[in-house]
């Protein structure tokens, strides 16, 4: 019998998913952990993988469509199924010529599902992708403005629109038979105007809903306040300048952002309250020391913003945390993360510096107490030891739930995290 793929529950709240993109075709041979699709779900992209064995019959939903978890979204058929659904044996006749697709999609009673685009093409809507044959359009050509970039009916319509418009201006243009003295000035068609010179709307992806809900959330029932400082980041960069040197042969290359981890992992152990998250009627206090490191998606895997968790960053080498930094930034990216990679952070790092920026604020990832928003480490003129001289600093701001700590915690914390940034001798330790 044919197996029914649906659509996974890949998170404990997970609802709804999208199936962004295929990765086979209908008459593919798939193998047990081939992959599938990769599905959008209301907390990151993820690999839709093949539990089984078999061929492709049917893709039952397009990509960029949402559907509901437990919905059938493609079939597959067993290895000793043929494309007719029933078991292959080698001397039975073919009773009945399958229908070709025209014919199929000619009767009411009949729904064939579009197939998906292939992996280099565009992710175009069925009744897009007829009106674009209809009137001869490229749609390599076409940018679409649907979910994921996907061209829908009315990024076709569009341009149909806009050139019959020039048509139509072309066509209206007196020919004149001689030459005669005109200074009045010639009207050129209107060039057509691009989809995204327009207004327009689009769907909320499922990372993007949950996003809003949760940060929306956090905003109304978390108390923010935020307290800055600046730190002198000459000698770690230093530090990590000598250190980078000598690991030069075993391909680690240790970021800024490697030691931001690892001390504020150590100021958190000497200051538990930046550990710990507000249980209504009491404070939760961790044990785990779980450093979250915000990752930004590519738009090509649906955008948004995915926390990945090094976990006991407190006990862990700069090595190690580079290696794994590196590992889970990298998987975000390409494969997604999997919900052990992204649970149980009790303290979030959201870092900016890389892109320019100097100074930002963050709001606070539920259930964690506090976040810290790091900016670049900008070379400036500073004073140092009474002189004025040129050295790097770099601003960092903590976003703080006020019942859990007060601006005199978070000045101490704040205190102890310069310590080990001046002093990154201390990290080695």
């Amino acid at each position: 019998m044919p197996i029914d793929i649906t659509m996974p529950r890949l998170s404990d709240t997970m609802e709804m998913g999208t199936v962004l993109h295929w990765h086979v075709k209908e008459g593919d041979e798939v193998s047990s952990g081939d992959v599938l699709a990769d599905i959008e779900t209301d907390k990151a992209t993820m690999e839709l993988q093949s539990f089984d064995d078999g061929v492709v019959q049917n893709i039952l939903i397009a990509a960029g469509e949402q559907v509901s978890v437990g919905t059938a979204i493609a079939r597959l058929l067993e290895e000793d199924e043929d494309l007719t659904g029933s078991p292959s044996v080698d001397a039975a006749p073919q009773t009945e010529t399958p229908k070709p697709v025209e014919q199929a999609k000619a009767e009411p009673t009949a729904e064939v599902p579009t197939p998906p685009p292939s992996s280099g093409g565009a992710r175009v809507s069925p009744v897009a992708r007829r009106l674009a044959e209809d009137h001869g359009l490229d749609l390599s050509t076409i940018q679409g403005t649907g979910p994921s970039g996907r061209i829908i009916k009315r990024d076709i319509l569009q341009i149909i629109d806009a050139t019959q418009e020039t048509e139509a201006a072309v066509v209206s243009t007196p020919q004149s038979t001689h030459v005669v003295a005109d200074v009045t000035p010639i009207q050129q068609p209107l060039a057509p105007t691009s989809p995204w010179q327009q207004d327009r709307t689009e769907p909320l992806s499922n990372m993007r809903q949950i996003i809003a809900k949760r940060l929306v959330e956090s905003k109304q029932s978390i108390p923010h306040y935020q307290v800055s400082m600046t730190f002198d980041m000459d000698p770690l960069m230093e530090m990590r300048k000598a250190l980078n040197e000598q690991l030069s042969a075993t391909g680690i290359k240790l970021s800024v952002n490697d030691f931001l981890v690892r001390c504020c992992a150590l100021a958190m152990s000497e200051h538990p309250a930046f550990n710990a998250s507000f249980g209504g009627d009491c404070i939760l206090y961790h044990g785990p020391v779980n450093i979250g490191m915000a990752v930004a998606l590519p738009e090509e895997r649906g955008g948004g913003l995915v926390v990945a968790s090094i976990r006991n960053a407190d006990q862990k080498s700069l090595r190690t945390i580079s290696q794994e930094s590196s590992y889970l930034a990298k998987k975000a990216r390409e494969t997604g993360l999997t919900m052990d990679e992204m649970a149980d952070a009790t303290f979030t790092i959201s870092n900016l510096g890389m892109f320019g920026v100097e100074h930002f604020t963050a709001i606070i990832n539920p259930p964690n107490s506090a976040i810290l928003a790091v900016g670049a480490a900008i070379e400036k003129p500073v004073v140092r030891d009474g002189e004025l001289v040129v050295g790097h600093e770099m601003s960092a701001t903590l976003s703080l739930d006020h019942r859990v700590i007060d601006g005199a915690m978070a000045a101490q914390y704040l205190k102890t995290l310069k310590g080990f940034i001046e002093n990154p001798a201390s990290l080695l330790v």
